[in-house]
């Protein structure tokens, strides 16, 4: 027959739903997935909660709580996959306040959590779509574009970005949303170009910014986060965030490539601008700060954390692209730069009281091959399997180098990295 909980049992109810919630919306703002594990368990042993076990994929939670001789198994499902800094920031903080004040009630618990829940993005969707503009058009200047072609994305970029943050607010479907936008972003670009020659501009090398106008669909979140999961060996979680991001991509670049076909366009690399060492030095500085502070802002950071992830992203990258001019292989540089931000996040992040990943991932996004990747799926839609294969190599042998390095100064700078328990 049917039981009826006693009190003990309905406490541990109460509580285990809590560290839950805390799960499910750090899923919901896209975090990794040993995030979202330590954060559940830190709040448990706030709570009361004596074991706490957690199964976390790319949109699932499986807990059960261990309290006396009761335990307590739920499962969740988080629909909606996203990029929210100021919520991880909310939540870790969050999370700090419980361990000192331990032990906290479910009622006090409930009500930060509902203020958390509650909070509205920090920009709106014009905002968020200029985050993204301005990112882009910095990675076109960095992809060897010229002015028009960086005004270009700029505007190309902004329409794309502000289409897909709306659609997806509504609960559209993440995939078509993103080749609506990279169509969107593309035919934007080429008919502000067109319109340029139209006026007597001068011929311009159209494919310098075609590809970059669509960058801010590039998963970086997902993919370097998916790669960390996979250094913890959750494979589980890591290999679902990968796949994720690779259905992104190749949605994004199959929009690309049916605009390509119709305006007859090849993304090849371009040829790097002529321009003085010294001053191009100086706009490789400001193009690094612009992408990787608009990147951070688009991600709903508040603009000390952005600022902060601007200033380390802009050292690294201006490293990364010297070491490149030096012959130095893109994956070693990608690697070294990567350690470098690793290790200076963990420098910043703690003194500004915010998560690592708010700081170094916006930081190396820049970094994410998001051009190579998308010449590689243009070139599988073409059947040119050769073309395509060397792109993929090359995309994935930097993200992983991103990953590792990323790793290694987590390994370097935190105890549960570098040892398991």
């Amino acid at each position: 027959m049917p039981t009826t909980p006693d009190d003990a049992e309905l406490e541990l109810i109460r509580r285990s739903g809590v560290a839950l919630r805390v799960g499910r919306l750090s899923l919901s703002a896209g975090t990794g997935a040993y995030r979202v594990k330590a954060s559940m368990a830190r709040v448990a042993r706030s709570l009361g909660i004596e074991q706490h076990h957690a199964h976390v994929t790319l949109t699932e939670i499986t807990t059960t709580s261990h309290r006396g001789s009761s335990f307590r198994t739920e499962v969740t499902e988080v629909r909606s996959v996203g990029i929210d800094a100021n919520r991880l920031c909310a939540l870790e903080r969050f999370a700090q306040d419980v361990e000192r004040r331990a032990p906290v009630t479910v009622e006090d618990a409930t009500r930060a959590l509902d203020r958390i829940q509650s909070a509205r993005p920090l920009y709106p969707a014009v905002l968020n779509a200029l985050w993204a503009a301005v990112a882009c058009a910095a990675f076109a200047f960095l992809n060897n574009g010229g002015l028009v072609e960086v005004i270009g994305v700029f505007f190309g970029a902004g329409a794309g970005q502000y289409l897909r943050r709306t659609l997806v607010h509504r609960g559209w479907n993440q995939f078509g949303v993103t080749m609506l936008a990279a169509a969107l972003a593309t035919l934007t670009y080429v008919l502000l170009l067109a319109a340029f020659g139209a006026l007597g501009g001068a011929a311009t090398s159209h494919e310098a910014g075609y590809v970059s106008a669509v960058l801010f669909l590039v998963p970086g979140f997902p993919l370097v986060t998916g790669a960390l999961d996979l250094a913890k060996l959750d494979f589980s979680a890591g290999v679902a965030r990968l796949t994720y991001a690779l259905m992104i991509l190749t949605s994004a670049a199959l929009a690309l490539w049916a605009v390509s076909m119709l305006v007859g366009f090849t993304p090849e690399p371009e040829v790097p601008p002529g321009l003085d060492a010294g001053l191009l030095l100086s706009l490789r500085f400001l193009a690094s700060f612009l992408g990787v502070l608009g990147f951070a802002l688009m991600f709903n950071s508040p603009w000390s954390m952005a600022l902060a992830a601007a200033l380390v992203g802009m050292v690294a990258n201006v490293v990364r692209l010297w070491m490149v001019d030096l012959d130095v292989p893109v994956q070693a540089a990608a690697a070294v730069v990567a350690l470098l931000v690793g290790l200076l996040a963990a420098v910043v992040a703690p003194r500004m009281n915010v998560p690592r990943v708010t700081v170094s991932v916006p930081a190396v996004v820049i970094m994410v091959p998001g051009a190579t990747a998308y010449r590689a799926i243009y070139y599988l839609s073409n059947g040119e399997t050769t073309q395509a294969l060397a792109y993929a190599v090359e995309a994935a042998l930097v993200v992983a180098a991103l990953a590792i390095g990323l790793a290694v100064a987590r390994m370097l700078t935190d105890r549960e990295w570098g040892f398991e328990r």
